[in-house]
């Protein structure tokens, strides 16, 4: 049974990367327009713009074109360290599989696929997304950046509500592990850089960009008529293309804060990781049982906004809207939610004391968390504050 986490219906679709007219300037600001846009273009143009009006003097148009091209230089070099100490954690994903269809047609026709991981222990777990491998997988080959290729990998657990999978290299030894970062830290404006398997050809492809963005919804489509929805993403302008789901998006200082995931194809570079923090409760039991063991509170629910809280008619903004269905109920019968007294309608506003928004989801504040967890839900219902204690189950099938 799947832990619904509905969106709003207005969530952009894009792919997963697995595989206007400009308004008329008027004529009296068409001078400015012109000296804002050499502003922006070169710094060094700027200033022998101002030496003609006797603002600058050459000597100090001098000195910043020094200082412009020695913080570019420091950048490449920043950029270059990173790529240094994530590279080796980052490696490539090939894959073999026959398609549902060609196995019914009875054909053996073999489809490969391409993507990236990311090692999160010495000993041969490896991190992707769930799209990278199918679950009907014949052969599965892990190369590492050095070009060192592993053939006995298998699946070892594929996330029943995210985008994430582990493999196993069986028999590995001393691997390097990707040092993971705090994603709830990361802001809009700061600068990271993508690793992986660009267009399934390029092993170890590096690009750079800031985050653009957190807290974004999409539907995300495998341009084979399959999708689902993600939430809770970060948005970053840093290059990801086909081949690149599932490699590592990082920090300056070279900690993972994203798996990247998906790529608009309408927009120019706009891409999307699931933020490292939604992985970590994943990654823990993975790596002391071997297996996913996903928290599991019970509830079907709507993500709030301002739109949505408006159509709802209700006077919060943001939350979690316990929501569902004659055939889909809002509170799971026998679940946590339901033995906490949850009812349809209540919305939750917190978890623990830690506000549910648009950035920090209910599934994503959840995430963290372990079975047997207990936690403090405030919620608000007929216009009244309360709080309630559930203790959350094993997700069904874990």
């Amino acid at each position: 049974m799947q832990e619904p986490t509905l969106t709003n219906s207005d969530s952009p679709e894009v792919k997963k990367t697995e595989t206007a007219k400009a308004p008329k300037r008027s004529r009296g600001l068409r001078g400015i327009l012109g000296i804002v846009g050499l502003c922006v273009v070169s710094s060094a143009a700027t200033a022998w713009l101002l030496i003609g009006t006797g603002f600058i003097k050459p000597d100090t148009a001098q000195t910043i074109d020094a200082n412009r091209e020695k913080i570019v230089l420091q950048q490449g070099e920043i950029v270059a360290d990173v790529f240094k100490k994530v590279s080796p954690s980052t490696v490539s994903i090939t894959t073999e599989s026959v398609s549902d269809v060609r196995r019914y047609l009875g054909t053996t026709a073999v489809e490969e696929g391409a993507g990236s991981g990311i090692i999160i222990s010495s000993d041969g777990y490896v991190m992707t997304n769930k799209h990278v491998v199918p679950a009907n997988a014949s052969k599965l080959t892990v190369v590492l950046a050095d070009g060192t290729t592993y053939d006995n990998v298998e699946i070892v657990g594929r996330d029943p509500l995210n985008d994430i999978a582990f493999l196993k290299i069986n028999g590995a030894k001393n691997l390097p592990a990707a040092t993971l970062g705090n994603s709830d830290d990361i802001q809009p404006g700061q600068q990271v850089v993508a690793v992986g398997n660009a267009l399934g050809e390029f092993r170890n492809s590096v690009t750079s960009g800031i985050i653009s963005g957190k807290g974004r919804p999409i539907q995300a489509s495998d341009g084979a008529g399959s999708s689902e929805q993600l939430e809770n993403l970060l948005q970053t302008d840093a290059a990801i293309n086909p081949g690149n789901s599932g490699g590592p998006l990082v920090t300056l200082d070279g900690k993972v804060v994203g798996i990247n995931t998906a790529i608009s194809e309408e927009g120019q570079a706009v891409g999307f990781a699931i933020p490292i923090n939604d992985a970590k409760g994943l990654i823990t039991t993975m790596l002391k049982q071997g297996k996913i063991v996903r928290p599991y509170l019970g509830v079907r629910y709507v993500s709030l906004d301002k739109a949505a809280a408006e159509q709802l008619n209700l006077n919060v903004s943001q939350g979690a809207y316990v929501s569902g269905s004659a055939t889909n109920p809002a509170v799971v019968p026998g679940g946590p939610a339901d033995k906490a007294g949850l009812k349809s309608g209540d919305v939750i506003t917190k978890v623990n004391g830690t506000d549910i928004t648009e950035e920090h989801s209910l599934a994503s504040t959840l995430s963290p968390l372990s079975p047997g967890d207990k936690v403090t839900l405030t919620i608000l219902r007929d216009g009244k504050t309360q709080t309630v204690t559930a203790t959350l189950d094993p997700y069904p099938g874990s």
